[in-house]
């Protein structure tokens, strides 16, 4: 098992931030979209706001790539432009990226 985070900013507005959210309460997102993902080898995703930064945890069962890239089928692609109407791209985003990977700087377990 593997865990993953990134992280991406949604628009500051308020109304567009809790639209976002209803679109992520359970039932809420398309079933080929959830099964897309557990398709990918995702075993638990979440999905974390404080403000308008938002931070995704990704557990992918072993052997699988965190670089999910599921673009290809329609469904995704109309759900991906649904939400970018409420995502806004970091600053330091490379072109074409939503979701940047974060970097783990400290480890309690480490220490």
């Amino acid at each position: 098992m593997s865990r993953h985070y990134y992280a991406l900013d949604l628009r500051d507005d308020a109304a567009a931030m809790a639209e976002y959210e209803s679109w992520h309460q359970p039932g809420q997102v398309w079933p080929e979209i959830i099964a897309s993902i557990r398709a990918s080898g995702v075993e638990e995703m979440e999905i974390f706001r404080t403000g308008n930064r938002l931070v995704m945890v990704v557990q992918m069962a072993e052997g699988h790539d965190a670089s999910r890239e599921d673009v290809e089928s329609a469904r995704t692609r109309e759900w991906e432009a649904l939400m970018d109407r409420y995502q806004q791209r970091l600053p330091w985003a490379e072109v074409g990226q939503k979701w940047v990977p974060m970097r783990r700087i400290f480890s309690l377990a480490e220490q």
